[in-house]
């Protein structure tokens, strides 16, 4: 085993891996520039006022970048691309013909799969970015603006959250990582030092115990993850052997690795998208002039606005989307197809049909731990602060599983690329 001194040094030394590092960190450097660039008409004290009054706009900000906190031309961030992310994996349960398309037809129909994503992504920033800006005007965060104005400012946060697609994906082809995580990753990464100068502005001796609740659910947090996401159950299969001419083939024993948990941070992102959805519309209603459907929106937003109603609901989501998203990735059926070609068998199960049955059923046992794992590690910092009352645990407790996710696949995709290099 390699220490991560000498590891660090092949990866420096290496000119293909440093470029691509390189490449990574000057693109997240231009999305940090984007998030400081504000569209027109900004109320800079009614919206530090409005943000530090809403916990809906806080776990929002995460998905921005940190754009949403002073209102940059890239305020959306990547939520609508998350979003028809999640609506086209939905389809595929639902669809023969896309679920063919992102499983059987190899590179070629991913890319398609990922077409389709970029084209949804269009409408539902385009809505996203209507009704923010409404919600905003009305808020009295955004200046008056004439219907000129307000058509360019909705062209710009659009552009904007394409402009941030786009480079999430150059990060995930030429760089290192998966381009939209690291995204979200420097956003919460930049926010880090005003949290800091914050706590330390307000520090209060009395609250020492929660300081260290928080600590402790952070620490937590981190053990959790470091553990689901390292954890796998390995799947004895061995190679039957095969005479070719004088030689013998086959014959050696190794092993399937399914994970505890195959889908990593996805079920966070898709579940925090599902349960902002439904507040961002009731924000939206709210604002417009009619007593029914404003009356109908604050009676959703007081129910929503239970932590214990959404810490549940929060759970509910991140268990659900964990089997979803290992059934959307993990196909047994394939897997068996592929081990019974290869002429490799697991002892004691037969190959074909069997084997996709046992594996289906080792999955859904190993991932029931994960999913429950995982949804109570998210809810975890929602329990404290509904025992605490402060509001900025939940944000961190999320923003913390996010980074320690991404950082655990960044060091695992770069371990990778040192491996395939060593060889």
């Amino acid at each position: 085993m390699k220490t991560f001194f000498e590891k660090l040094q092949l990866v420096l030394h290496d000119q293909v891996l440093r470029k691509r590092i390189f490449f990574t960190l000057g693109f997240l450097l231009v999305s940090r520039l984007l998030s400081a660039v504000p569209i027109p008409g900004v109320d800079v004290i009614q919206l530090e006022n409005f943000l530090s009054s809403s916990q809906f706009f806080g776990f929002l900000n995460i998905f921005s970048g940190g754009g949403l906190s002073n209102l940059s031309i890239v305020l959306l961030g990547v939520g609508p691309y998350i979003t028809s992310s999640i609506i086209m994996q939905l389809l595929t349960m639902m669809s023969p013909k896309l679920k063919a398309l992102y499983h059987e037809e190899g590179e070629a129909g991913r890319l398609r799969f990922t077409q389709y994503s970029r084209f949804l992504t269009v409408p539902l920033a385009i809505i996203q970015g209507l009704s923010f800006l409404i919600i905003l005007e009305r808020q009295g965060v955004l200046l008056p603006l004439t219907t000129f104005d307000f058509v360019v400012n909705v062209v710009v946060v659009v552009a904007g959250s394409l402009l941030l697609m786009w480079i999430g994906e150059l990060i995930t082809e030429f760089g290192i990582g998966n381009g939209v995580s690291l995204l979200i990753f420097a956003g919460i990464v930049a926010g880090l030092p005003s949290i800091v100068q914050q706590s330390i502005f307000l520090f209060d001796v009395s609250q020492i115990p929660m300081y260290i609740a928080f600590l402790a659910a952070a620490l937590l947090i981190v053990l959790g993850v470091v553990v689901v996401t390292e954890a796998e159950r390995p799947i004895p299969v061995t190679y039957a052997k095969r005479v070719r001419g004088a030689k013998v083939y086959g014959g050696i024993s190794t092993y399937l690795p399914l994970r505890v948990n195959q889908a990593g941070v996805i079920p966070i992102i898709f579940a925090l998208s599902i349960l902002l959805l439904p507040q961002m519309v009731l924000n939206f209603l709210q604002t417009i002039p009619n007593p029914l459907l404003s009356s109908i929106a604050s009676v959703g937003l007081s129910i929503l606005s239970n932590s214990w109603l959404y810490a549940i609901m929060y759970f509910v989501f991140v268990f659900l989307f964990t089997y979803f998203y290992t059934a959307v990735t993990f196909d047994p059926d394939s897997i068996s197809e592929n081990l019974q070609k290869s002429g490799a068998f697991v002892p004691g199960v037969r190959p074909g049909q069997p084997t996709s049955e046992y594996l289906a059923k080792v999955l859904t046992r190993i991932t029931l731990v994960g999913a429950l794992f995982l949804g109570l590690i998210a809810v975890l910092p929602l329990i404290v602060q509904a025992l605490t009352n402060i509001a900025s645990l939940a944000i961190g407790g999320t923003a913390l599983l996010i980074v320690v996710s991404v950082v655990l696949d960044l060091i695992k995709r770069i371990d990778a690329q040192v491996s395939m290099r060593e060889y």
